[in-house]
């Protein structure tokens, strides 16, 4: 029987960003600015008082999501986009950055917003079930929870961005903790909005 895939560690990402300060253009690619549209245009609420960015990078998309948020931690599992994210994010003292890696590390907080944007891929199916019970349990009743990823199968990450939605559908089922608010599908990325069950 073949292995499971395994996380991607922080070494992977190390010599990404070793390589490229800037391996996926965020700063620079109409692809991701459109796509950054459409991940800010989907959240309901004009303000979030608590949100929870994983996997930053060099906080392109952490700058736009300030106008929406009262406080806004941002993490990443490397530390080297880190540096140009505190750069880019300097003039906003609501946004606090750190070097976190999820599902081993997670704030001991709640939020009402979430963001799981290109992350959850890179995680081994069993490492994404821990990740999706911390996400859940560190959203307030009625918090959001906001998925997008790229969708084409890229033969070094553990899943697909397919089989990570799927899997958080499973708990927006009758019965399950979170509601299904929201699916938008693009070329090649998925976006979806949970929402946490207040009773």
């Amino acid at each position: 029987m073949p292995s499971q895939p395994t996380t991607l560690d922080q070494a992977y990402f190390d010599a990404v960003y070793s390589a490229n300060e800037d391996p996926w253009s965020f700063a620079t690619s109409d692809y991701e600015r459109q796509k950054y549209e459409a991940t800010v245009a989907a959240l309901t609420r004009a303000q979030y008082s608590e949100a929870f960015e994983i996997g930053c990078s060099i906080g392109v998309l952490t700058r736009k999501l300030t106008e929406r948020c009262g406080r806004l931690l941002a993490v990443d599992a490397s530390e080297l986009p880190l540096k140009a994210a505190r750069e880019r994010l300097a003039p906003y003292p609501s946004v606090t950055i750190r070097q976190m890696k999820i599902p081993d590390e997670f704030p001991d907080q709640s939020f009402d917003l979430i963001l799981l944007s290109e992350i959850g891929y890179y995680l081994s199916m069993p490492d994404l079930g821990r990740a999706r019970q911390l996400l859940i349990d560190h959203l307030r009743p009625g918090g959001q929870l906001l998925l997008v990823h790229w969708t084409p199968f890229v033969p070094d990450y553990p899943l697909t961005g397919d089989q990570v939605h799927d899997f958080f559908l499973e708990s927006a089922q009758a019965n399950g903790p979170l509601a299904h608010l929201t699916n938008k599908r693009a070329d090649t990325y998925r976006l979806d909005l949970f929402q946490k069950r207040e009773d």
